[in-house]
């Protein structure tokens, strides 16, 4: 209900304001105002003698909308999927159970259709398939077009992409197509079990709080998550499940951008969300001259160097190295943390490592609080004896192979 006052008919007699039990009226310029007490309750509306008051309903809202079945936009180049389709298909599957839905994968590409046995796998009940040429590679018109086209057609209850840079270019486009909202760079999905919403769970204010978002009243209910963020499931390739084929009104003539080449960067070859072993260096370091010990160790190991944000931004360390909220999200097998104290921000990219080994100077650093073991001294002591130890254990097995052969 909601309360207007109708101020051509006010007289400002003042008995909307003796009757009202909240003190919500007052009278202004010799007319009644509404304040911020007024509850809509009418008692004012009895009470005026010159009917210059009236009480409305409110109009009900929208109801949600609704949709059926969780999707996962399956990223595709040159014909393999990429890794963090597979993560979300894996953690697709649990939000579908959590429902009683369905989960179906949405493919784009040319010539693609045997990529629908690893979404079979890795627990898709169906795959939405759109092929063409102009699907060949990504580009942000016609896959914009082909996807919104498929979720007006099929209507989804939610659907979840990774957030690589082409899910995060075209996901918000597809958002305000559809008018719905998205929630980007996830860290957490799950059911809430009494709505049966999707709760999104993100960093949020610099990574100091974990803010949980819902979509209430649109569908589908959409989220970016980062690569590493979900495990990826082990494969499954006795299950099978249907293709729909969507017929794709999309014409190369119409799209306004071309691929004239497609130039491979060899500027730099690592590869910090595939490696299985990550060393990296924190502001513990020191200075740029002794990121080689990081180096040393990751070599040593058969790894990688990584590094945080503090040194990369102090400059020490290139920016690809960085691992983090705002670098990249890792989940090898072994992470080791040198010099990092732990701030949200860096436990955020790489807390769902298998085994996380901690060496800082300080025994309150945060990161001791995750660490699967911690080595509380010195890293430019405790370093180089780690990385002589690793170095004289593999020449040894190597010398004792050699022997028994």
């Amino acid at each position: 209900m909601s309360i207007k006052i109708l101020t051509d008919l006010c007289t400002g007699c003042g008995a909307c304001v003796d009757r009202c039990p909240f003190g919500a009226v007052d009278l202004t310029g010799g007319v009644a105002v509404l304040n911020d007490n007024c509850t809509s309750c009418g008692a004012c509306v009895r009470a005026c003698p010159e009917k210059a008051i009236e009480q409305t309903k409110k109009a009900k809202k929208k109801p949600a909308a609704v949709g059926k079945g969780v999707w996962v936009f399956i990223e595709q180049r040159d014909g393999a999927i990429d890794p963090v389709a597979l993560e979300l298909l894996s953690e697709g599957r649990k939000l579908a159970d959590d429902l009683g839905s369905e989960l179906a994968g949405v493919l784009l590409g040319d010539g693609v259709e045997s990529l629908c046995t690893a979404c079979f796998a890795y627990g898709a009940d169906k795959v939405y398939l759109m092929e063409g040429p102009v699907f060949r590679y990504y580009r942000t018109d016609p896959y914009t077009d082909a996807v919104t086209a498929i979720i007006k057609e099929y209507q989804p209850e939610i659907l979840l992409f990774g957030a690589t840079n082409n899910g995060r270019d075209f996901a918000a486009r597809v958002a305000v197509r559809i008018v719905t909202g998205l929630t980007a760079d996830c860290t957490k999905l799950d059911i809430d079990p009494e709505t049966k919403l999707l709760r999104q769970t993100r960093p949020a204010f610099g990574g100091n709080v974990m803010a949980t978002i819902l979509c209430p009243r649109h569908r589908p209910q959409m989220a970016t998550v980062r690569p590493k963020v979900m495990k990826m499931a082990e494969p499954d390739y006795t299950r099978s499940g249907e293709i729909i084929r969507c017929a794709g009104e999309i014409r190369e003539e119409d799209v306004t951008t071309r691929i004239m080449d497609i130039v491979r960067s060899v500027g730099h070859s690592v590869n910090l969300q595939d490696a299985e072993i990550i060393v990296s260096g924190g502001r513990g370091i020191g200075g740029p001259e002794n990121y080689r010990l990081i180096e040393d160790l990751a070599g040593a190991l058969g790894g990688v160097a990584g590094a945080s944000r503090a040194a990369v931004d102090a400059g020490w360390v290139p920016q690809y190295r960085q691992v983090g909220q705002t670098g990249k999200t890792v989940a090898p097998k072994l992470y080791i943390a040198c010099g990092i104290s732990g701030a949200i921000q860096h436990l955020a990219g790489m807390n769902t490592s298998e085994i996380i080994v901690a060496v800082n100077n300080d025994p309150e650093a945060p990161i001791f609080s995750i660490a699967t073991y911690g080595l509380v001294g010195d890293l430019f002591t405790v370093l180089p004896l780690l990385t002589a130890k690793i170095k004289a254990y593999k020449e040894a097995s190597a010398d004792a192979r050699k022997e028994a052969v």
